[in-house]
Order: C-alpha cells, then structure tokens, then sequence
C-alpha cells in the first residue's frame, strides 16, 4: 500500500470512496488528508460527473475535481457489469471503510448493499451519505445541497430581511456532510479498534443542514416561532454584523457587555455606554436599526483599516470583509498551510484549499494531485491480487479504465 512520505495519524487505514462531486469527496479527502489511503472508485464511462464541468478548468481540467480529489489514489470500475461488482467486493475484503454518496438504494440495486459487504469484510465500516438519510419518509428521495438549504430551514434565515429567499454562498451542506461523514467514520474506526466490528455511518445533506441552526432552533424551540433573515447580523446579540467603513465593509463582533463598551470608547462615543437604547444587549437588540445607523456614521468617517487597528488596539474582534481572493492570498492563510501547492501531469501548478486540522506529532500532508481517471487502476489491482494478464483483460473488456 502506498504512503505518503510522513503519514499522518491515520496511516494505514484504507478507504474505497465510490462517490462524486462534492458531499463524500469532501469525507474522502479529509480522511486522506489525514494520512489515510483513499481509493477513489470512479463510474464507467466518463468518471466523477464533477470532471465534465466546463468552467472553470486549468489547462483543460476541471478545477473543481482538482479540489477535492488531491491525496487519493484513482481507479475507474464499470459497477453495472458483474465483474466490475466482482472487482470491487475483493477490494473491499482489504479496506477499512467505504464512502458512498449515491440516491439512496443505488448500492443495493447494484448488489452491493452493506449486508453483503458485511459478509465478506465484517470489520468494515460503510459510510453513506445521502440526501435525506437512510430511514423515514424521505429516504429514497435524492438531494442536492440547494435542495437541503431549503428544506432544512437555512434559506429562510439567510439573506436580508424583506427580500426573497437566499442560499448561503458555499454549499454548506455538502460540505458539512462530508465533514459529518469524517467524524462519523472516525468515531466508528474508535469502536472497531475496541471491538473489531465495522458498521454503518449514515448521515445525510438534510441533517447537515438542519446542524447548522443551533442558535435560529434554540430561539423556535423557546418561543414557537420561526426566525427570519438579518443579514449579517446575529440572532442574539447586539453589535454582532458588517459596518460600513469610507472604503469597504468590516465587521465588528460586540458579543457581550465589555466588548461593547470598548467599542463606544473606540469610537470616539463613550456615552453610547449610558444610552438607553443601548445600555445592555436586550436594549441593542430591540433598538438595532438605531444602532446601526449610530455606528456607521461614525464609521464611514475612517477607513477600514483605521478602524480594524483602533478596534484591534482596544481588544475588540473586528476584522475586514474580504473578497475570497484578499482570504486565500493573505499571510495568515499562507501561514496556516491552507493554501497548498501542487503539479498535477495534465494540469500543471496548481492550489488547493488546505486542510484545517492541526496535528502537532503526527500532521496532515497535501502531497499527491488529483488522480487522473483511472490513473492508479493497474497498480490497485496488482495489490489485490490481479495478475497483469487479468488486468489486460479487464481494460480490454471495459471493465476497468487504466492510464498505463
């Protein structure tokens, strides 16, 4: 089995992602990242849908395939015939953990449901990842990321108030299930440890979504009532959301009573701290248009560097609003290893978001591109068992792609 040249904590363990665009890829390259060995098991024809979107690519490939499918070995497997399913149940007998994130059924009409996994790798820990989960009215049903912000709430409660619904701007249950998906595997990989027993991991789109209403579910399960949209400002507490500055927007977090007394010092306004509109946070909230307009006057006479500098002197959380471009090329980014480069064969030089986990003895690594499709197929299957007359045979036939 191949490693990287420093394998982070989860060296050794084995991993069959049969997944595609974002939700399990992202599961994958985390447990990759993390030192993990990650097959990415790709459909025949064509691969993972993500490589065939047009734009935005790098020399001919797709960037958004490069993103979530560095660190991972890359075979292409025909799962519809029989000897492609046949392929994969002995590679299953070597792995740890499978990632999938078909509609839900799609592994069982394929023959291919964990029970009969299960039964020749016990041990085996299936991670699924659907779009409304395994069980209940809605299992069958598939998801998109669009389709879990709406359904769990988050639309609602994004965006500006009076204004049509809107989506958070990332797609944040694809990624926060895949993150789930991680964590979930992890914790099963903990009890299999202990145990020797594999089982299921199984979260969905919808759940991930719906985790990320702490605060919005905490105020319905109080007072019966749907929250609506602030912009950016917080459910709960007041200064919390972006200002306007001459030159630009900053953000300044006033999250409890000093902080918002040091901003009135900073400001240049320390009556404010008297104000009854503004004397406590219930006062700022229920007078927050007041508040807003209050600040932003005094704001908009100063830049936004000027003032993040007062605000940072008075040890007030503030910082800028900055393009995606301004975060990823800014030194703190640079420094905490989250933006990685790397050459793919095809696609040349290129970046990629790091990883975010912080391991001080055993770190994680972005080392390897993306696979090209089917690129580590014959050296996979070798380590199977396969013969290279096997293998020949299997390209020949279409079962599997191969690069070499």
């Amino acid at each position: 089995m191949s490693q990287l040249p420093h394998p982070g904590p989860l060296a050794g363990m084995r991993v069959l992602e049969l997944a595609q665009i974002m939700a399990g890829p992202t599961c994958g390259m985390m447990l990759a990242d993390l030192g993990a060995d990650v097959i990415k098991v790709e459909k025949l024809p064509g691969g993972d849908d993500s490589r065939g979107y047009r734009e935005p690519r790098v020399n001919g490939v797709s960037a958004p395939f490069l993103m979530l499918n560095r660190n991972k070995r890359g075979i292409a497997l025909d799962l519809k015939r029989a000897e492609g399913r046949a392929v994969l149940l002995r590679l299953v007998r070597h792995a740890d953990v499978l990632v999938e994130n078909f509609r839900g059924g799609t592994m069982e009409k394929l023959g291919l449901s964990y029970d009969v996994l299960a039964a020749d790798n016990p041990a085996l820990i299936y991670c699924a990842i659907t779009g409304f989960g395994r069980d209940g009215p809605l299992a069958g049903k598939g998801g998109f990321d669009l389709v879990a912000q709406g359904f769990a709430g988050l639309m609602a409660i994004t965006g500006e108030p009076g204004r049509p619904p809107v989506k958070n701007g990332n797609p944040v249950s694809d990624i926060n299930a895949g993150i789930l998906g991680a964590l979930g595997v992890l914790a099963a990989y903990t009890h299999r440890l202990r145990t020797g027993r594999g089982q299921i991991v199984d979260t969905s789109l919808f759940e991930a979504a719906l985790q990320q209403t702490y605060w919005h579910a905490a105020s319905f399960f109080a007072t019966g009532e749907s929250p609506g949209p602030l912009g950016s400002s917080h459910i709960l507490t007041a200064p919390y959301q972006a200002f306007e500055a001459s030159d630009g927007h900053l953000v300044i977090g006033g999250a409890n009573q000093p902080n918002w007394e040091r901003i009135a010092d900073a400001l240049g306004h320390p009556e404010w701290r008297r104000d009854p509109r503004f004397a406590d946070n219930s006062a700022r909230m229920r007078n927050l248009p007041a508040l807003v307009e209050a600040m932003n006057a005094v704001l908009r006479t100063g830049t936004r560097a000027d003032w993040i500098a007062k605000l940072d002197a008075a040890g007030v959380p503030a910082g800028p609003v900055h393009t995606l471009g301004e975060a990823l090329t800014h030194p703190q980014t640079r420094s905490r290893g989250m933006v990685v480069d790397l050459v793919h064969p095809e696609a040349g030089p290129t970046r990629a978001v790091g990883c975010p986990v912080h391991l001080s003895g055993t770190p994680a690594r972005v080392e390897r591109p993306a696979p090209r499709l089917g690129e580590h197929t014959r050296e996979v299957l070798r380590e199977a068992g396969y013969a290279d007359e096997e293998i020949d045979e299997f390209v020949t036939t279409g079962v599997v792609a191969a690069t070499s």
